[in-house]
C-alpha cells in the first residue's frame, strides 16, 4: 500500500491509484465531470485540480496523476480554487442559459459545481456556439449546445455497454460528440447515458417536461423485467410512476440499468384492469367483487380438484403464488406450473436452477461456455459483467446456439446439443480449454431447457461441468440463466405439478374444468380447452384477459409490497410506490379472500404471516439480501439422460427484446424501439 497525506489526514491506497480516489479515500470532496470511476481516465474536464507539494508550483488534475509513497495533496488553496474557477468560467463560455427548461435541472453536476466552486460572474460577452441536435432515437433525448465534452457517454458506448456507436468529430470549439451517421443507438444499455452524463445534454425522451426531482417522491424497489433483479428507485408523482432509475448494487447490476426496465413504465397505466369482469351470454360484463367471487364458487362447486389448475406468470412475487398455490393445496389440486415456456426442471437441489457462481463472481471465472442462450437479450446487465470480465483479458467465451452479436469475442462452436456430447467425450478444441481453466463456468439458457429433450440438455449440461473442473469444492460453474422474475422464487415454492398433477401443456385442451391464471400470458391460450373456465388476475388486459371466463384486477410490481428471486437465487423486496388504479388489489389478498368467500380460509391475515409462511415453507425466504456462495462436492446429476439429445438447433428465445411481457406490450415507447430496432420478419414484410 501507498501512504497520501491529504490536507493533513493520512490514507493507504493500492499502487496505481491516482490522487483523485486518495482524496476520496481520506474524505476530501473534489470535483470532476469527465472522471467516472466505472470508465476509463479521460483527462478532458481539468476541474479535480489539486496542489501537490514538491512538485511543481502548478495545478495537477488528480484524475490522472498516480499517487507516490509520502505524496501530500492539497485540495483547497488560493492556487486551486483560483485555477477551477477559471476552468469552470472556460465551461460555461458556451452553455447555453437552459436551466429552466433544462430536464437536467435539481440533478445537474454542472449546476452544483457551479455554485460550489465557480464565480459569481462571467467575463464573457460574445455569442455562444450552437450545436446541432443529433437524433439517437426513441429513448435518449439531446441538446448538444449544453455538452461540455467530457466523453463519458463515448466511454460508456465503447467499454461498458460494447457498443461503440458515440465518437467524436473536430476538434476545440467545432467538436461535437455524434454517431457519425445519424440512427438510433442499438445497445440495450443505453438509457445509462442519461445517468452518466453531467449536464443536460442526453436526458430521457420519454421523460422530457414531465416532472422536476422534488417533486417526485421515491422508493426502493426491484426490476422485474428480467431475472437479474436489478436494484431500482421508483420516482412517482400523485398516483403515476413517472420513472425508474438504477441503485447501486455491486453484487448485481453495479449501478446500471436495462432500457426495457428504465423506459417501459408507461406500459403500467395502459390496458389496465382496475375492475372486475365476468362473462354473461358469451360476452365479458363489469362486476363486483362478490359477484366474482361468486361466479368462481359456482363454477368450482362440486368440481374434483384434480380438473382444477393454477398457471403462475412471470411477474408473479413470491407472496402471490404461495396464496395460490395453497388455494390450490385446499381446493385438492395438485395442478400446478410456473413454466409458461415448458423448460425442464429439477427442484430436487437448487443449484441445479440457479446461477451459482453469481453475476459478480463472473469476474472470478476464467473461461464460459454459452449453451441455448443470447446474455445480450435474455439479461443485458449480466452480459454487461461478462465484457467487463473480457476486456480484462485471458477469458475465452464459447457459444453453444443460435450466432448473435454479443458485445465481446466469442467462438460459436456449434448450434445443436450434440456439441455438448462432443465436450464431454473430449472431441472438441474448448473441452481441453475448459479442463485447462482453474475456474471455468458454463451458462445455461432458457433456449436449451424449454425443449423436447430439455431434461437430457440439463442432464448433459451438469455431466459437461463435473467432467470439466467446474464442480469444486471451492467454485461453482454451473449456471442456469432465467428470463422471467418470477422463475427461482416459484421453483423455491415447488410451484410444480405435484404427485400425480398436470404440468400445464396436460392442463390445456380440455385437461383441467377450472383454470387459474395468475399474470400469466406467455403462452398459447388459444390452446385452453373451449369449455375450461379460465380465472385471469393480473394487472393488464393481455393474452389471458382476452381468454377468461372472470378477470380479477391485480397490482402491477409497482403498486405492491412484493418478493422477489433473481437467476442467481438472491432474495429481495419491492415495495409499493403507487396504490393500483380503481378496485385492483395486492394478488395475495385477492386470493386470500377468495378464500375466505368459499370458506376455505388461507391462515393468513397480513403481510408478516404471509412471508412467515413462505420461510416456513422454505428457509430461502429468510435470507433477505443475502447470497452465500457455495461450491460443489456432491456431484449427483438432475434427472435426465445425458445421450438422449436430439439434432434439433438451439433457437433465439427472446427475438424481441422490447415486448416480452404485459407491462412491455402495453408500452408505446417500447413499441416504437420494437419498431426501430427489431427486424421485420420475410414473411410478415410480404
Amino acid at each position: 500500500m501507498v501512504k497520501v497525506t491529504v490536507d493533513g489526514i493520512e490514507v493507504e491506497v493500492a499502487p496505481g491509484s491516482n490522487v483523485l480516489q486518495a482524496c476520496e479515500a481520506a474524505g476530501r470532496e473534489v470535483p470532476r465531470f469527465c472522471y467516472h470511476e466505472r470508465l476509463s481516465v479521460a483527462g478532458n474536464c481539468r476541474m479535480c485540480l489539486v496542489e501537490i507539494e514538491k512538485a511543481p508550483p502548478k495545478p495537477f488534475a488528480s484524475c490522472s496523476y498516480p499517487v507516490a509513497d509520502g505524496m501530500v495533496v492539497h485540495t483547497d488553496t488560493p492556487m486551486v480554487r483560483a485555477a477551477r474557477r477559471g476552468v469552470m468560467e472556460f465551461l460555461l463560455i458556451n452553455h447555453p442559459l437552459d436551466c429552466p427548461i433544462c430536464d437536467q435541472g435539481g440533478e445537474c453536476d454542472l449546476q452544483d459545481q457551479a455554485v460550489g466552486y465557480g464565480m459569481d460572474h462571467s467575463r464573457y460577452a460574445e455569442n455562444k456556439r450552437a450545436v446541432k441536435d443529433k437524433n439517437l432515437g426513441p429513448l435518449v433525448k439531446t441538446t448538444m449546445t449544453r455538452c461540455i465534452h467530457c466523453t463519458r457517454c463515448i466511454r460508456f458506448s465503447a467499454e461498458i455497454a460494447g457498443v461503440p456507436e458515440l465518437g467524436a468529430t473536430a476538434r476545440g470549439e467545432s467538436m461535437e460528440v455524434t454517431t457519425y451517421v445519424e440512427r438510433a443507438l442499438s445497445s440495450e444499455l443505453s438509457g445509462n447515458l442519461i445517468d452518466i452524463c453531467p449536464v443536460g445534454a442526453l436526458t430521457s425522451k420519454p421523460y422530457a417536461f414531465v416532472a422536476r426531482p422534488w417533486e417526485l417522491r421515491k422508493t426502493d424497489s426491484v426490476d422485474v423485467f428480467d431475472a437479474v433483479g436489478a436494484s431500482i428507485r421508483v420516482d412517482s408523482r400523485g398516483p403515476e410512476v413517472l420513472r425508474v432509475l438504477p441503485r447501486i448494487n455491486e453484487d448485481v447490476n453495479e449501478e446500471w440499468l436495462a432500457d426495457k426496465s428504465r423506459f417501459a413504465i408507461d406500459g403500467l397505466k395502459r390496458r389496465r384492469l382496475d375492475s372486475c369482469w365476468v362473462k354473461r351470454d358469451g360476452k365479458l360484463q363489469r362486476a363486483s367483487w362478490p359477484d366474482a367471487f361468486e361466479a368462481i364458487a359456482k363454477k368450482l362447486d362440486g368440481v374434483d380438484g384434480e380438473l382444477v389448475g393454477a398457471v403462475a406468470g412471470n411477474l408473479a412475487d413470491a407472496e402471490s403464488m404461495l396464496a395460490l398455490r395453497d388455494l390450490m393445496t385446499a381446493l385438492g389440486s395438485a395442478n400446478l406450473d410456473c413454466r409458461q415456456d415448458g423448460a425442464a426442471a429439477d427442484v430436487s437441489r437448487r443449484d441445479f436452477y440457479t446461477f451459482n457462481t453469481s453475476i459478480a463472481g463472473i469476474e472470478e471465472a476464467d473461461a464460459l461456455l454459452i449453451i441455448g442462450s443470447n446474455p445480450r437479450r435474455e439479461a443485458p446487465l449480466l452480459n454487461a459483467r461478462i465484457r467487463k470480465r473480457w476486456l480484462q483479458g485471458n477469458f475465452p467465451v464459447a457459444v453453444i446456439g443460435p450466432q448473435a452479436e454479443l458485445t465481446y469475442e466469442a467462438e460459436w462452436i456449434g448450434s445443436c446439443a450434440e456439441t455438448i456430447s462432443a465436450l464431454i467425450a473430449g472431441k472438441h478444441s474448448f473441452a481441453a480449454t475448459l479442463r485447462a481453466a482453474k475456474k471455468p463456468m458454463l451458462i445455461l439458457g432458457q433456449g436449451a431447457l424449454a425443449r423436447p429433450d430439455g431434461q437430457s440438455v440439463l442432464a448433459a449440461a451438469w455431466k459437461l461441468a463435473a467432467g470439466s473442473n467446474m464442480l469444486t469444492a471451492e467454485w461453482h460453474g454451473f449456471n442456469v440463466l432465467h428470463t422471467a422474475a418470477s422463475r427461482v422464487g416459484a421453483l423455491d415454492l415447488h410451484f410444480l405439478p405435484g404427485g400425480n398433477g398436470k404440468s400445464l401443456p396436460q392442463m390445456l385442451h380440455g385437461g383441467v374444468d377450472v383454470l387459474w391464471l395468475l399474470g400469466a400470458d406467455e403462452f398459447d391460450t388459444e390452446a385452453i380447452g373451449p369449455d375450461t373456465f379460465v380465472i385471469y388476475q393480473g394487472s393488464h388486459g393481455d393474452r389471458g384477459a382476452a381468454r377468461a371466463d372472470v378477470i380479477l384486477p391485480g397490482a402491477a410490481y409497482t403498486e405492491k409490497h412484493g418478493t422477489y428471486v433473481n437467476t442467481e437465487g438472491r432474495v429481495q423486496r419491492g415495495f409499493l410506490a403507487v396504490y393500483p388504479p380503481g378496485e385492483a388489489r395486492e394478488d395475495w389478498r385477492i386470493i386470500r379472500a377468495f378464500s375466505q368467500y368459499i370458506d376455505r380460509t388461507l391462515p393468513y391475515d397480513d403481510i408478516d404471516a404471509v412471508r412467515a409462511r413462505l420461510e416456513q415453507i422454505n428457509p430461502v425466504f429468510g435470507r433477505l439480501d443475502i447470497l452465500p456462495r457455495f461450491g460443489c462436492t456432491d456431484h449427483t446429476p438432475p434427472a435426465g439422460n445425458p445421450a438422449a439429445l436430439k439434432t434439433a438447433p438451439f433457437v433465439p428465445w427472446i427475438p424481441n427484446y422490447y415486448q416480452t411481457d404485459p407491462i412491455s406490450r402495453a408500452s408505446p415507447t417500447m413499441a416504437e424501439c420494437a419498431r426501430v430496432h427489431v427486424p421485420v420478419p420475410a414473411q410478415a414484410a410480404e
